[in-house]
């Protein structure tokens, strides 16, 4: 793939699935391309570069993260920001707070590069794709959640009811796209990790060339048939998502610093019996040996916040129990990109500073599940390719909305996923619904296969009743 003559400098969100972009523009300024609310990545990578953000573009009203141009807008002059910093944004979004609303075809001169607002609706009604120019010359496409690696965004986010009606108008807006010459890099934002769907392992950028030979979805040979793929490829997603464009276009709440109070453990179990969740971020093994009654196991990995925001009802205090080891900002910062700004506190001290009595899960072998009740909490797609036979199937998500006696009725299953973290919390939620005597699978079905020599089984499950 030719090398575009701007390279921008790609910011990974490996836990969404995302990517910010931040441009040179040439002249000390930067443009910063769909960041999110936790701006330290654009800050140091700018600082880094003797940059100063003065233009952030939001594609569309996004519904994983919160965006975070409206902050650097709030937070100009400081460091690695310019003293005034333009917000660019489609005007069909309706946002509610100080933009530049552009319509299709509107250009602005970045200082020696220019951007031109491209209509690109699908993944939402109101996208945007943004055009960069060298002179006259297109050099990329920040293409959003409209033509992906591999792929193109979901279309179902807006109304389960428009779902095919707008998979029309991705299909458009990918073929619009497809307009530009090959050598056009392709910056999506959505990638490899997102539930706005992309491919795992993809790249996270291409060319407009690449993508015409090797993106599957391009390869169909009509729109009806582009639309019967991209909607084949529809999972689940997580529920805040459903919450998050709405809250991007009012413009989410600013931040300072984030900072969690440590709470004695008696001041925990006040909060938890007026109502707030324990969020213990811990290895699985450890919440395994010992934790807070009640508590909810999330530990702490990239997809940290996807399982906080699809499992922790979003109107509910958190605290936080954690290892000493293990950084807090890791915990407030992906935990603030979607919108949980509600974590009040965190325990003194983590699991050292409990005195009260403690909560187990046990974990079971691979070489020990003969004759054991399974249930296998990945997502469909993953349960089909291949799982242990007999092994009852619900998704992680939706086990926070089983009522108490379904949940109960779980009490003597060995829970499993793919390595052991999401059945723990999988495990946690069930326990706090009354199931008892529970054990987690220590890997997935791949290590069953390995240890005990059989093969797995294919195909989806059976209707959950």
């Amino acid at each position: 793939m030719p090398r575009s003559p701007v390279e921008p400098v790609v910011l990974t969100d490996a836990g969404l699935g995302n990517s910010t972009y931040l441009v040179d523009l040439g002249d000390g300024g930067a443009l910063v391309v769909d960041p999110a609310r936790d701006l330290r990545a654009v800050r140091a990578a700018a600082a880094a570069r003797g940059l100063r953000v003065r233009f952030a573009a939001d594609t569309h009203l996004h519904a994983d993260f919160l965006s975070g141009s409206l902050q650097l807008a709030a937070d100009r002059g400081s460091d690695a920001v310019a003293a005034t910093v333009e917000v660019l944004a489609s005007a069909a979004g309706h946002r509610c707070w100080p933009h530049r609303a552009l319509v299709d075809g509107d250009e602005l001169d970045l200082g020696g590069l220019r951007l031109r607002a491209w209509a690109t609706p699908g993944h939402t009604d109101e996208h945007l794709a943004f055009v960069l120019l060298d002179g006259d010359l297109p050099v990329g496409v920040f293409s959003g959640g409209s033509l992906l690696v591999g792929s193109a965004a979901r279309t179902d986010l807006i109304d389960p009811k428009r779902t095919e009606e707008l998979a029309r108008s991705q299909y458009r807006s990918v073929q619009r796209l497809l307009e530009l010459p090959d050598e056009v890099a392709v910056w999506p934002t959505h990638g490899a990790g997102s539930f706005c769907s992309a491919p795992a392992g993809a790249s996270r950028t291409s060319s407009i060339g690449a993508q015409r030979t090797a993106n599957p979805l391009l390869q169909t040979a009509s729109e009806d048939e582009f639309v019967a793929a991209l909607l084949a490829s529809l999972g689940t997603y997580p529920t805040y998502f459903d919450r998050l464009g709405e809250v991007n276009r009012r413009g989410p709440a600013l931040l300072d610093e984030l900072r969690l109070p440590s709470l004695p453990g008696p001041d925990v179990q006040l909060l938890q019996d007026q109502g707030a969740v324990v969020v213990d971020v811990r290895p699985a093994a450890s919440f395994a040996a010992g934790h807070v009654p009640g508590s909810v196991s999330i530990p702490l990995r990239p997809a940290f916040a996807t399982w906080l925001g699809w499992v922790v009802p979003p109107d509910r205090p958190v605290v936080v129990v954690r290892d000493p080891d293990q950084d807090l900002d890791d915990v407030v910062w992906p935990a603030a990109n979607i919108g949980y700004d509600h974590l009040v506190g965190e325990l003194a001290g983590g699991m050292g500073g409990w005195t009260d009595q403690v909560a187990t899960i046990g974990l079971a072998e691979p070489s020990g599940l003969t004759g054991q009740r399974m249930l296998d909490v990945r997502q469909a797609a993953e349960y089909a390719d291949g799982h242990v036979p007999g092994a009852a199937h619900r998704e992680l998500g939706t086990l926070a909305r089983l009522p108490d006696d379904a949940a109960a009725a779980a009490a003597g299953t060995v829970v499993m996923c793919g390595h052991g973290e999401r059945a723990m919390t999988a495990a946690s939620l069930l326990q706090r619904g009354g199931a008892r005597d529970m054990a987690v699978l220590i890997g997935g079905a791949d290590d069953w296969a390995t240890v005990t020599g059989e093969d797995l089984a294919t195909g989806p499950a059976e209707p959950t009743r």
